[in-house]
């Protein structure tokens, strides 16, 4: 079951896809233009992972020191960084190189402590698309990632579906790409993680309890490039959806 939330008419609405774009639960059908998309789920806390696609390491080589037996870089970020769908994420006028990085974000649905491994994937309630943007132009120590790099408001979009954990047999079977101006230019497969989803879950749940809600970005493949004002980004991740995103400029912000 796909589910997504939405602001139409002064109110927030639940909503599920439709041949014309889609449905709200009390029965209306509406273009997916027609409404202003929020990110699929009530979100809890969003821990974020870098450098957990062996390609995307091989692609930042030159500037790491990461270890094949390394623990996962995981680092947190606040409300204001998400948007969803069809969403506008601003690009500082200082930045000469943002990049956007195609994610698989996987929900927690029961609170998770001291999780093994083995019992892991019963502590998952669904995933969605993410398309998380970095400004390289911040980054201090390596790639240990700060909050200006990672945590920039509107630079995490979330959406459009929330899609049942029952309904995707194999999370690390799946094909993501991301396309801009209408080119492929990022293409991966979760199956190229280096801490799959159950491991990510037994190591943050051995010094943190999750809750339902919160969020795991499970890292992007290599393949990013910088994007400029006016371009559209589009991250896909098979069977989970289709996010449209829109860079913008510091004057959509009025600065």
């Amino acid at each position: 079951m796909k589910t997504a939330r939405v602001a139409y008419g002064g109110a927030l609405h639940n909503a599920s896809p439709h041949a014309l774009g889609l449905q709200l639960e009390d029965g209306r059908v509406l273009p997916d233009d027609a409404v202003v998309w929020l990110p699929p789920v009530n979100v809890g806390t969003v821990i974020a992972l870098g450098l957990n696609y062996a390609d995307h390491v091989k692609e930042l080589s030159k500037e790491l020191t990461v270890r094949a037996d390394d623990e996962p870089l995981a680092f947190l970020k606040g409300p204001g960084a998400l948007i969803g769908h069809r969403g506008y994420t601003r690009r500082p006028a200082d930045a000469t190189f943002m990049h956007y990085e195609c994610e698989l974000a996987v929900v927690i649905g029961q609170a998770a402590r001291q999780v093994r491994r083995e019992d892991a994937m019963r502590h998952v309630a669904g995933y969605m698309v993410c398309n998380d943007y970095a400004i390289r132009d911040y980054l201090e120590n390596w790639y240990r990632p700060n909050l200006r790099v990672k945590n920039r408001d509107t630079c995490t979009v979330l959406g459009p579906w929330f899609v049942d954990a029952a309904d995707v047999p194999d999370p690390h079977a799946l094909a993501l790409r991301t396309l801009v101006n209408g080119q492929v230019i990022q293409e991966g497969n979760t199956s190229h993680m280096i801490h799959d989803i159950p491991a990510l879950i037994a190591y943050l749940s051995g010094f943190m309890t999750l809750q339902p809600g919160d969020i795991i970005l499970t890292g992007t493949p290599d393949g990013v490039v910088n994007v400029n004002v006016g371009d559209e980004v589009v991250t896909e991740i098979d069977g989970i959806g289709r996010l449209v995103n829109t860079i913008v400029g510091d004057d959509a912000f009025g600065i």
